[in-house]
């Protein structure tokens, strides 16, 4: 399996004509990923903690980091809900990027998650890059895990990929082999695209960091809520300028539940929500699985 190769140009100005469905030209996909529980944690068996949190984590490493753990908890324990109903009063369709072992531990929270009507993805079996994998079959194992203990918790077999970090160089491959819809490990580009160095051709639906509650844990990024509606703001006033000059668009919104679901910074969440609803007549919000079909549709591979 070789590595993907990098490809500058893409579509190089020439945009392909696709419309997506009401006659739009700008698609907005709200991500939330369900991750906690998936991090590492010394108190889970794991040789460190993740120090990534509220704060950096002073805990030495190789000592079980109970206040992280906490912090990760936040989200399944309060977050979760406050977001599901959010979603639930602006009825708009999300995907959920699940972790295998966060769904393992709390089988119900995902089965609610996939109830009100959001899409299930994986986002790999533990909180970690897939560059990590070394071996294939170790790869290919812990995706088809990620599958069936999504399948059996939520009732439908996730068909959307996107992992932290960085893919391994044989994971579009193993995707494709498993019967994957897309991946979503791409920040290179404002509208899906094939990736041909794998075969059958491999459907990549970009994601995106900058319009991401992350941001609230980098010292370059959001400090107050209304930054982070700003910034989306920003992003959807150029974004619609350019569909209704007839440039086909795709923005991604993503969050999480330990950071959004934070009541200060959970009106980012719910003023973002808002926005979208306002601009109901230039964009279509729908889930990636729905963005993927319609795309493949109008532009096979």
């Amino acid at each position: 399996m070789s590595a993907p190769v990098r490809d500058m140009v893409g579509y190089g100005g020439r945009w392909p004509e696709i419309t997506w469905p009401g006659g739009r030209k700008l698609a907005v996909s709200v991500v939330v990923n369900f991750e906690e529980g998936a991090e590492l944690q010394v108190g889970d068996g794991d040789p460190v903690s993740e120090r990534m949190g509220e704060v950096i984590s002073v805990v030495e490493p190789g000592v079980r980091d109970i206040g992280q753990e906490q912090i990760f908890g936040y989200g399944m324990r309060a977050g979760l809900w406050r977001m599901l109903d959010a979603l639930d009063g602006a009825r708009l369709p999300a995907t959920f990027f699940f972790c295998g072992r966060a769904v393992e531990r709390v089988p119900s929270l995902a089965a609610e998650v996939a109830r009100r009507g959001h899409e299930p993805a994986v986002h790999g079996w533990r909180w970690t890059p897939h560059s990590a994998y070394a071996d294939a079959a170790d790869e290919a194992r812990d995706i088809a895990r990620c599958v069936n203990v999504i399948a059996t918790a939520t009732g439908t077999a996730p068909r959307g990929f996107f992992c932290r970090g960085s893919e391994s160089p044989r994971t579009r491959a193993l995707l494709v082999e498993q019967g994957f819809l897309y991946s979503s490990n791409a920040f290179d580009d404002d509208l899906p695209y094939w990736d041909r160095s794998v075969s059958p051709p491999l459907l990549i639906v970009p994601y995106a960091l900058d319009s991401n509650d992350m941001k609230f844990f980098h010292p370059n990024g959001f400090v107050r809520a209304s930054e982070m509606v700003d910034y989306v703001s920003d992003a959807l006033s150029v974004l619609i300028a350019e569909a209704k000059a007839g440039k086909p668009r795709l923005l991604n919104i993503g969050f999480h539940l330990r950071i959004v679901g934070r009541p200060a910074r959970f009106k980012a969440f719910a003023d973002i929500l808002s926005l979208l609803s306002r601009h109901e007549a230039d964009v279509w919000v729908a889930t990636r699985s729905d963005i993927a079909r319609s795309f493949a549709a109008q532009g096979p591979a």
